[in-house]
């Protein structure tokens, strides 16, 4: 509480409040782009091997300029199983012979075909280039697409847990402008890389970026505003993250080369850089670090910025001192965090919740990191998406309000699974219910990510909930790595990663059972608050049973 009185004068949600929030509001939008930027950059188009009778203009022969481009396909690809033309094989020599026969279609051995030895030829009717046609990411490199989503999120894996520490010891300001003009440099270099290597290794780095970028900006919030007011900073912050997959899909149905879509995703985060120098340290960070005239001197200039002008004479280190006096002594005997693993049953709330976490990520980024997989219109799914996420997270809070955490969160992990695994088996002609299940599972996703972050904060004791809170991020960064990583099982069957992306959430949700229900129950504060709980929860319950006998 000391801290709120320190605010409370300098201004608790005032016009330095208005534009903070203004500022990572906008900055969350360009930076949430750079994670699906792969759903268009890595686009696959149409493609075919290239062929001399169709491809070489100098090729001539075999009366070849007088027919048709259909029958000069027809003698050069062979047929797949739906009768379309091959992808990845062509004819070793035209079969002439196919133009005489009428709507029968030979089985062509093995020995008749060959792998695309030249190249491929792509279609352009949608995206003009993409990394794809760049390095033939097609056929037996079809998978190294999801490498390149899953260097980006194994990069905001230890991205998180190096600068995360970082925040804590040098400052959140530091560290958040330096990521922004780390994450602006790599992808704008990214665009001039001369091999898919190279272009890896700099979406690892602009990975390494995107974590801290969103965290130290819900913390600058969270940490300059009253208690009151936490919720407006923090919904506007998820808001943004679904305002910013709205405008990647716009902005990709308007820019269909992967060069100029990136570079003007990553230009803005050069502007951005710059006027982050303009922010605010966390007067809470510096005072809890033993800093306090710098401190005092934050908690001045933003009540100068909210207008209080007299509250510079009061502001003083003296008065910060005697004010957070309380907090420095907690901070100085903190428990240690190894206590936590000799606490069994907080010990099995994190596994859980890590588990559920993990239930919860795979499916939601599996969906949106591969739209091509649902439908043709991926433009319509980026912006589809971005707006059932934007609603979803309101459904949750009124879903809890009336039925409890566990029920909540096991339902929507539930119809994540179940609108999955549905539309992995329906037929790809269906595109319109395909949509409709692929939009309803990913606001379930959306829902249930929401639903959980309330429960965990309600399990986890306050005086470990920020170490614990990392712990559990971490689980989600995995599940964000995970995702990808799945879909290079593409290459054993086109079926089995998105079965695994509806299976794993349903078994999460009944893992949500075996954590105890909070709705309506006080935080807890300590271990031992959660070692026993299960007893006070026991007397409660016999106290109400003798309450209900005795009245009647």
């Amino acid at each position: 509480m000391g801290f709120d009185v320190l605010l409370d004068q300098a201004g608790s949600l005032g016009r330095f409040q208005i534009l903070q929030i203004a500022f990572f509001f906008v900055a969350n939008v360009i930076a949430y782009c750079h994670i699906l930027l792969e759903n268009f950059t890595a686009a696959i188009p149409g493609h075919r091997c290239w062929v001399p009778l169709l491809d070489n203009h100098t090729a001539s022969g075999n009366d070849s300029d007088i027919l048709s481009q259909d029958a000069l396909l027809r003698v050069s690809i062979p047929l797949d199983s739906n009768l379309r033309p091959e992808k990845c094989r062509r004819f070793t020599h035209p079969q002439w012979q196919l133009l005489h026969l009428n709507r029968t279609f030979p089985n062509v051995s093995e020995s008749d075909t060959e792998p695309c030895v030249d190249g491929w030829v792509y279609d352009q009717s949608s995206f003009s280039s993409t990394i794809v046609t760049k390095w033939d990411l097609v056929c037996e490199s079809q998978s190294q697409k999801s490498v390149v989503q899953t260097l980006f999120m194994s990069g905001s894996l230890l991205g998180s847990l190096i600068f995360g520490y970082l925040s804590d010891r040098y400052g959140r300001k530091g560290i958040y402008t330096w990521c922004l003009l780390q994450m602006a440099i790599a992808d704008t270099c990214a665009i001039f890389a001369p091999t898919f290597i190279i272009f890896c290794t700099l979406r690892f780095l602009a990975g390494s970026s995107i974590g801290i970028i969103m965290s130290n900006s819900l913390i600058l919030i969270t940490e300059w505003t009253m208690p009151k007011s936490k919720h407006i900073g923090v919904t506007l912050t998820f808001c943004s993250f679904s305002i910013g997959q709205m405008l990647l899909g716009g902005l990709a149905f308007a820019i269909r080369d992967w060069h100029t879509l990136h570079l003007t995703v990553s230009i803005p985060l050069f502007v951005l850089s710059l006027l982050s120098r303009r922010l605010v340290e966390s007067a809470l960070w510096l005072v809890t670090t033993n800093r306090l005239e710098e401190g005092t001197k934050a908690l001045r200039r933003v009540a100068r910025i909210n207008g209080k002008e007299s509250a510079g004479e009061i502001l003083t280190v003296e008065f910060v001192r005697s004010n957070m006096q309380e907090e420095l002594d907690n901070a100085q005997n903190k428990p240690s965090t190894f206590q936590v693993l000799r606490a069994p049953k907080l010990c099995l709330r994190v596994c859980c919740l890590g588990f559920v976490r993990l239930g919860a990520t795979v499916p939601l980024m599996g969906l949106i990191l591969n739209l091509q997989e649902l439908g043709s219109n991926i433009f319509m799914f980026q912006v589809i998406f971005g707006a059932v996420t934007f609603i979803s997270r309101y459904s949750a809070y009124l879903m809890m309000k009336h039925t409890g955490r566990r029920i909540s969160q096991s339902l929507f992990l539930f119809l994540v699974g179940l609108f999955i695994v549905v539309n992995t088996f329906l037929p790809r002609e269906m595109q319109t219910l395909r949509a409709i299940l692929a939009t309803l599972g990913l606001g379930a996703a959306s829902a249930a990510t929401t639903a959980f972050s309330v429960h965990h904060i309600e399990l986890i004791p306050t005086m470990f909930r920020s170490t614990l809170s990392g712990v559990n991020n971490m689980f989600g960064r995995v599940g964000s790595v995970l995702a990808p990583l799945l879909m290079t099982l593409v290459v054993y069957s086109p079926h089995l990663p998105w079965i695994m992306y509806g299976v794993f959430p349903i078994l999460c949700g009944l893992i949500v059972f075996c954590l105890p229900e909070t709705k309506n129950q006080p935080l807890p504060n300590t271990i031992q608050d959660v070692e026993n709980a299960t007893k006070k929860l026991r007397r409660v319950k016999q106290e109400d049973i003798c309450m209900k006998v005795t009245q009647f």
